[in-house]
């Protein structure tokens, strides 16, 4: 298992965390939303899925990954 940390910005409510945390969960990776410090942990397999899928699957959900 890998674990990164990255910077999300524009994620402010209880809906914000259950969009990411669900659209990451749905690619077979877990994601921890930490508001306050506007960061997503993720633990994914590097075999099954890639960061740069993570990050775009968060873009997605309307979130800027800087």
């Amino acid at each position: 298992m890998t674990t990164a940390t990255l910077n999300v910005q524009g994620m402010s409510c209880g809906h914000c965390v259950n969009s990411v945390e669900t659209a990451v969960k749905n690619l077979g990776a877990e994601a921890k939303v930490d508001l306050a410090n506007h960061s997503v942990t993720v633990d994914f397999d590097e075999s099954k899925v890639s960061l740069d899928v993570i990050k775009e699957t968060i873009e997605e959900q309307g979130y800027d990954v800087v």
